[in-house]
């Protein structure tokens, strides 16, 4: 298949954004790993504000952005985008309406929890000296409640929309590449990868990660990296150990001796050959699969491994690695479509 700018920007940029969503809310879900930061109020009375797990304002607006300027890339796509709302309306058959529907019911807690993360920020930025700002919004404990639920619900709603993307490829049986066990695995462990870098990153804008939060994901990242090589490699095996799909496979009478059309289809190039016929070299193949192997994942997790070992280069380490890796990641998607061919091509002899 042709690779598309704007679909190889959606699916690593929305991707990387729903993982970062997933471990936010995976964190607020969890429940409080963190110590109590206070503040004095009017009274002399401490007041606790505690932030939960991997729960950093920093995370949810850049995961924010992530996730939109994915779908806005999405929408690039489109012939027509004021007509993308049509989509939606077909979740029942369709995996790419379903991932509309859930990409934007995501949005809802994202919205919610993003409004008090930054209420949150603003009264401990406030609660000092004379000045004391009301405390109604925060509670006096409705707000444990509601975060962890809120938390759960992102988290259901970025796994559900990425197992959607996923799937709107791995459905496809006639691109024997994409309709392969290994595809929905990789999209959502490549979207946790990408999201865990990002939070690390934006972590080290803020400084409001705990110690033993950052730690976790710093090891999280080594996991995941050499979990997503491994994962990435067992695809490329496999889609390489696949018969080719000739014109006599495609028409059942290979039995028969070798099948070739009589004369090609068209004489001169249409959309199906433009689209669909895409060639890649295999030795072009090999290197762009090595630089992926290198960008998204031994690089992030030698940087993570620095970090661990060496605290004081953590800020650096994050976002050389997040640098990294999405450069890598992008490298992979783009492989993700050139390498897959359309059994069309079998009438095409191609």
């Amino acid at each position: 298949m042709r690779p598309t700018f704007s679909i190889i920007c959606f699916t690593v940029l929305s991707g990387i954004g729903y993982g970062a969503w997933f471990l936010l809310g995976l964190g607020l879900a969890i429940g409080p790993w963190c110590g109590p930061r206070s503040a004095p109020d009017a009274d002399g009375v401490s007041l606790v504000l505690c932030h939960t797990a991997f729960d950093t304002l920093a995370g949810l607006l850049v995961a924010f952005a992530f996730v939109a300027g994915g779908l806005l890339c999405s929408l690039g796509h489109l012939g027509k985008p004021q007509r993308a709302w049509r989509a939606l309306s077909q979740w029942r058959t369709s995996w790419l309406s379903r991932e509309g529907v859930a990409a934007l019911l995501t949005f809802v807690p994202a919205s919610v929890l993003l409004a008090q993360s930054a209420g949150i920020l603003w009264l401990q930025w406030t609660a000092t000296g004379d000045h004391i700002p009301p405390r109604w919004w925060f509670g006096t404990g409705w707000l444990d409640f509601v975060r962890p639920v809120l938390g759960a619900l992102l988290a259901m709603g970025s796994f559900v929309t990425v197992y959607c993307t996923a799937n709107i490829y791995a459905s496809l049986k006639p691109i024997r590449a994409w309709h392969e066990r290994h595809v929905v695995p990789a999209y959502l462990l490549l979207g946790l990868h990408g999201g865990g870098l990002l939070l690390l990153a934006a972590a080290a804008l803020d400084g409001m990660m705990w110690q033993r939060d950052r730690q976790i994901l710093l090891a999280g990242t080594i996991l995941l990296a050499a979990l997503g090589a491994g994962l990435k490699r067992r695809y490329w095996r496999s889609i390489d150990a696949q018969h080719a799909v000739t014109a006599g496979r495609a028409t059942g009478l290979d039995a028969l001796g070798a099948v070739r059309p009589l004369e090609a289809p068209h004489t001169e190039e249409n959309y199906l050959v433009h689209e669909m016929g895409f060639v890649l070299a295999r030795r072009h193949a090999r290197t762009l699969r090595r630089l992926t192997l290198v960008a998204a994942f031994l690089l992030p997790a030698l940087l993570a491994a620095l970090a661990l070992a060496v605290p004081a280069t953590w800020p650096f380490a994050a976002w050389l690695a997040l640098a990294s890796g999405v450069t890598g990641l992008l490298v992979e998607r783009w492989l993700f479509f050139a390498e897959a061919k359309h059994a069309v091509m079998a009438y095409y002899a191609r």
